[in-house]
């Protein structure tokens, strides 16, 4: 799948993002996280894809079956303030 400049910095911030989890992304650019992670190695200087990669991993948060069932929304309502 090929994506628009836009979509792959919406995708890297996505995937940045802690409460937004991969099947999010999956849902919505159609990427499994196998293929964000690709994304994200392509796009990113490999120390920040480490810290990147070292955030995530573990991070229940980013996968819907591990998530408590009282998290019901993907972001925080602070996170998209007018700029």
């Amino acid at each position: 799948m090929s994506l628009f400049e836009h979509d792959i910095s919406r995708v890297i911030e996505m995937a940045w993002e802690d409460r937004t989890p991969f099947e999010a992304i999956t849902k919505e650019y159609g990427l499994s996280e196998s293929e964000v992670i690709k994304l994200m190695r392509s796009e990113m200087k490999a120390a920040s894809f480490r810290m990147w990669r070292k955030r995530v991993s573990g991070r229940k948060t980013k996968h819907l079956q591990y998530r408590s069932p009282e998290v019901i929304r993907a972001y925080s309502p602070s996170q998209y303030k007018p700029r």
